[in-house]
């Protein structure tokens, strides 16, 4: 007896582009465990690209807020595209962000009272998201982005940059708010990933019929594109790929980023 649905079996096509029998084949061959599936069809070179399954979460906004030496991103939270939209609901979400930036991440719970005035107007679930404040050292400057849709916020980005100028600071989370790295650098990368993703390259490069005395420079060579797509020094600059972040910024450091995207 099947220990998984029709329901599921789309799930994973959904969530990894493969067609519909090989992911009935995968959810069979893994008892129906869903993890296990989706590794499975990447170990057989069936996956397609991996899809984002979470534009299926929680609508809402960002709002992003400077004030003197701190620098804030608030994301609110609700059910519907058309309420994120509305008016009161975008200007709340800028009003959290300002109020956190001035005061500390606590802040944004002073304004429970209105959230939950919008709750009964608005007639959906609204509650404040991902909250993210920076106090840049004094030696730092920050960089900002915020790309709008529709009237309202849809991805944040602060970058604190040190020996760099804000123009520079500015660049880089223009590039961050497009190539969504995960990271700074692949060492902080966490180690149980890295051998996950490792013995996974190895059982691709192993069933796509690589010779074994090539098999360690090939996961290498894969294991590096995965480390350049997931770590912002690494990445190719958005702007012109045939430089990384680490040459863009030279001598400058970025000491952190934070980026918040609405329903990711």
């Amino acid at each position: 007896m099947a220990s998984f649905t029709a329901k599921d079996v789309q799930e994973l096509r959904r969530a990894t582009g493969a067609g519909m029998l090989d992911c009935k084949r995968a959810l069979e061959a893994c008892d129906g465990d869903m993890e296990r599936a989706k590794l499975w069809l990447r170990e057989q070179g069936l996956a397609g690209a991996a899809k984002r399954v979470d534009r299926e979460a929680s609508q809402g906004a960002v709002a992003l807020a400077v004030a003197g030496r701190a620098a804030a991103i608030v994301e609110l939270r609700c059910e519907t595209d058309f309420v994120a939209k509305a008016e009161h609901f975008v200007n709340l979400v800028d009003e959290l962000a300002q109020l956190v930036a001035e005061k500390g991440e606590g802040a944004a719970a002073e304004r429970t009272d209105d959230i939950d005035d919008l709750k009964t107007t608005l007639k959906e679930n609204i509650s404040v998201g991902r909250v993210v404040r920076f106090e840049m050292g004094d030696d730092s400057v920050v960089g900002t982005y915020l790309h709008m849709q529709s009237g309202r916020g849809v991805n944040a980005v602060l970058v604190e940059l040190r020996g760099g100028s804000e123009d520079l600071a500015h660049d880089v989370a223009v590039h961050v708010a497009f190539a969504r790295p995960q990271y700074l650098r692949r060492e902080d990368v966490p180690g149980a990933d890295v051998e996950a993703e490792r013995a996974t390259v190895e059982t691709i490069s192993r069933n796509e019929g690589k010779p074994d005395a090539a098999l360690p420079k090939i996961v290498e060579g894969r294991m590096n594109g995965w480390f350049k797509e997931r770590c912002l020094l690494e990445q190719a600059y958005a702007k012109d790929e045939k430089r990384t972040i680490a040459d863009v910024i030279g001598g400058a450091e970025i000491v952190r980023f934070a980026q918040v995207v609405v329903g990711g």
